[in-house]
């Protein structure tokens, strides 16, 4: 069953954060991601850039509507995702628990409904 686990935490550059909570940081995705692949369950992950260069998109009343930066007026931003292949829920809580970003954040897990390969659309099992 694949599982994503998105994670949110509050969004500050490198200057509010400084540098080695930065390194740290980095070095605990860094070994959070070879844990993942060396239990074979890594599918792929995201680190995403600060919310301010998203781009939002919709349709409303059939015209398209685009805006600068996240939609949601929130301090907390989507900061990257992985994506795991496991039994079930629990295994993918398992997972989520040792994901950096628990420790000063939210790890939120979804399940996939269907997936992208090669062009074909196939529904997670």
């Amino acid at each position: 069953m694949r599982y994503t686990l998105l994670f949110h935490y509050q969004e500050m550059g490198t200057e509010e954060l400084g540098e080695q909570v930065l390194a740290e940081a980095q070095r605990a995705f860094a070994s959070y991601a070879a844990t993942l692949q060396a239990a074979g369950v890594l599918l792929s992950g995201e680190v995403l850039q600060p919310s301010e260069l998203s781009t939002t998109v919709r349709l409303r009343d059939g015209a398209l509507q685009v805006q600068d930066g996240p939609f949601a007026d929130t301090k907390d931003q989507l900061g990257g995702t992985v994506v795991i292949d496991v039994p079930d829920l629990d295994a993918a809580i398992h997972w989520a628990r040792q994901a950096p970003p628990v420790q000063w954040g939210t790890v939120e897990i979804r399940p996939g409904a269907v997936h992208l390969v090669d062009g074909v659309w196939t529904p997670n099992t």
